[in-house]
């Protein structure tokens, strides 16, 4: 008896020792992953700068005409359908999916690098959480490959680690990005109570490295973020009432996003380059068509949109009820032919649409704007991605000075749109898998 309790507690100091030799590898790895990450995102940055204000303003085209997307759009496809096609890893996670923190093979990085910079800055309506996921898991494994086995548990870890490490900055706060990767690792089968401190500890040193370099560098750290908002302190009985039925109606409108996608799904595993091209024609279509019905910036339409929220708030020009409910119509569209075909991340368009259907909603008796649009972001964030609590989190988080008084609509938006997605789900899948005749 006293043998077997010896060799239990070896076994337990023995674990505690490669747990902790773990922890240290996490914490050394976020370092130049956070850096790598860092160089990602301000070359991302740069380059949509260029492309939809540099350019156009050198060249006398202010406000951006109509036609501006569409060489840019084919150009991006070209690319992203070359990384699909022809690079391993497809170019990375299927963003109709959602977002994945399973290991990603070094062998990956060139078409998860050429599908992202090439596609995003360029148009697609996606977001660049799930290309650094990528990014930092890949890097996390090669910087640990002489220490540690690859497809090991302990790789699964590392690779956890380096993707919130590469994320630690996007969401607004390193502790957003470690929920994420958290949440999404536990739906892939790491176990959470093994994961939760390296990533927490990655997470918060990516936070650091990035401030520094931000600050050093004077370069923008693209971030989530919602400016200008004023403050209120109370809900109304109203805003309450008007959050249920709203954020059901989100998720409805989520589904049949998702449902484009997902009859699209076939095709695009057929025929990857083909339908890629096809995706970003149909973008530079809708934007081309939002320009000229309203008048206003093709931009509008491409792009993540997390750098435009500004427009709801006040502190852009103010979109009128006949441009939401086309950018609803035209953004949503290209958003759902690119989760199936092109490469990005989800969460930023969901989080720009539910704003916008907030923002046209809050004109219903008793539904203040804020709370309109913490409901819709809310609410499309949790029926885009399994990830309730993550969801949660994030808008709470985005709501900033406001998110004590925000947070019951947070909440319950968050819970009536996943049971929404969930129930609508079913019916979704079985209208996706049926037979496709080209």
């Amino acid at each position: 008896m006293a043998a077997t309790s010896d060799g239990a507690a070896s076994t337990r100091r023995a674990d505690g020792v490669r747990y902790l030799r773990l922890l240290g590898l996490a914490a050394l790895v976020g370092i130049p992953i956070s850096v790598a990450a860092f160089a990602f995102l301000a070359l991302l940055h740069w380059l949509t700068a260029f492309v939809w204000e540099d350019l156009p303003e050198a060249w006398g085209l202010e406000p951006v005409p109509w036609w501006w997307p569409f060489p840019w759009l084919l150009i991006g496809g070209a690319l992203v359908a070359v990384a699909i096609s022809r690079l391993p890893g497809h170019g990375g996670h299927v963003p109709i999916d959602g977002l994945s923190a399973e290991p990603v093979p070094p062998s990956h990085l060139p078409g998860v690098l050429l599908a992202a910079l090439g596609g995003l800055p360029l148009g697609v309506v996606l977001g660049p959480e799930a290309p650094l996921m990528a990014v930092g898991a890949a890097l996390a494994t090669i910087l640990t490959s002489r220490w540690i086995a690859r497809k090991s548990p302990e790789n699964a870890l590392l690779d956890a680690s380096g993707s919130a490490a590469a994320v630690a900055v996007i969401f607004g706060s390193p502790l957003v990005a470690a929920v994420f990767i958290l949440e999404s690792a536990s739906r892939s089968g790491l176990r959470s109570t093994k994961v939760v401190l390296p990533c927490l500890l990655s997470a918060g040193i990516g936070a650091l490295v990035f401030t520094g370099l931000g600050t050093w560098t004077g370069l923008p750290v693209i971030s989530l973020e919602l400016p200008g908002l004023g403050a209120q302190t109370r809900l109304d009985a109203a805003d309450l009432l008007w959050t249920v039925p709203f954020a059901a109606a989100i998720a409805l409108g989520v589904n049949v996003i998702h449902r484009i996608g997902r009859r699209l799904l076939p095709h695009a595993k057929r025929r990857p380059a083909l339908m890629a091209m096809a995706a970003v024609t149909v973008t530079a279509v809708a934007a081309a068509l939002y320009a000229l019905l309203t008048d206003r910036s093709p931009v509008e339409v491409l792009l993540s949109g997390q750098d435009a929220l500004a427009t709801f708030t006040g502190t852009g020009e103010a979109l009128g009820t006949g441009a939401l409910v086309a950018i609803l119509a035209f953004k949503g569209l290209a958003y759902g032919v690119s989760l199936a075909t092109l490469r990005g991340g989800p969460i930023f368009p969901a989080v720009f649409l539910g704003a916008a259907a907030g923002t046209l909603v809050s004109g219903l008796p008793g539904f203040g704007l804020l709370p309109a649009m913490a409901a819709g972001m809310a609410a499309a964030t949790a029926a885009i991605l399994p990830l309730p609590v993550s969801a949660a989190l994030l808008i709470t988080l985005l709501l900033g000075t406001d998110s004590a008084a925000m947070t019951p609509i947070v909440l319950i938006a968050v819970v009536v749109a996943f049971m929404t997605e969930r129930l609508t789900e079913r019916t979704g899948d079985a209208d996706a898998a049926a037979p496709i005749r080209d």
